[in-house]
């Protein structure tokens, strides 16, 4: 009954009571992100290993959306125009396997015939000199979708021809490709004879801890809770 009626101990038990209900809800929160993470992982490791499809025709593409339908392989015929590329700076790749070290991305656009002009990410280069592209070639890739601008982010040199921000259609507009798919091909195969630039397949190598971060935040919510009542109990026993 004392360490109710103490107005001493009032604020310190609501106090403690809003970071216990802070921390589980933290960790419910976490909980939920882990069942969405599970999701999306499952999701991805569908759609990359699922046969290859028809590239949508243009006529869909301002209906289709980055979630259907990002990841999705694809299979299509394409003409090279050569030259004029834009090189992505990349210090390496969780979704690839050649792409571990500084290099470059060679993002260059594509006549799908009987389709419309596409941006294909041909594969990794570790230099900026590279074979170009040309004549008519069938390629399997994935379908992506651009990064946001970002203020804190150059998006590319001077000249237009190294990137650091993942935008195909600023590339398209600054180098004069002309209207291009709103997504972009991450190319798988065939390897060039030479071997660059390098295309890959992509793999789902997402981290998922939120388990680990749930148990902390619920393991540090009933220490508060039990570190409060030991000294509350002492509070109590201090005023007897």
């Amino acid at each position: 009954m004392a360490l109710r009626a103490s107005p001493r101990l009032l604020l310190p038990a609501a106090l403690a009571l809003v970071g216990v209900v802070v921390l589980i809800g933290l960790g419910s929160w976490q909980i939920e992100r882990k069942a969405w993470k599970e999701e999306l992982i499952a999701t991805l490791e569908r759609r990359l290993r699922a046969t290859p499809v028809s590239l949508p025709p243009p006529a869909q593409w301002t209906r289709i959306s980055a979630e259907d339908f990002e990841f999705v392989r694809v299979r299509v015929q394409v003409e090279w125009p050569g030259g004029n590329d834009a090189l992505l700076y990349t210090a390496g790749s969780a979704l690839r396997d050649d792409a571990k070290s500084q290099g470059y991305f060679v993002f260059s656009p594509a006549r799908a015939l009987g389709v419309g002009t596409v941006v294909v990410n041909r594969g990794f280069v570790p230099q900026t000199t590279y074979p170009r592209a040309s004549g008519v070639q069938d390629i399997v890739g994935v379908l992506r979708w651009p990064e946001a601008p970002s203020w804190f982010v150059v998006a590319h040199d001077t000249a237009g021809t190294i990137w650091s921000l993942r935008d195909h259609r600023a590339m398209a507009a600054l180098k004069g490709w002309g209207e291009v798919a709103p997504f972009y091909i991450d190319q798988e195969a065939p390897v060039p004879s030479g071997g660059l630039p390098h295309p890959s397949a992509l793999k789902v190598q997402l981290r998922n801890d939120h388990l680990q971060y749930a148990i902390t935040w619920y393991a540090l919510a009933a220490v508060l809770a039990v570190m409060f009542a030991i000294w509350a109990w002492r509070r109590r026993g201090e005023a007897h």
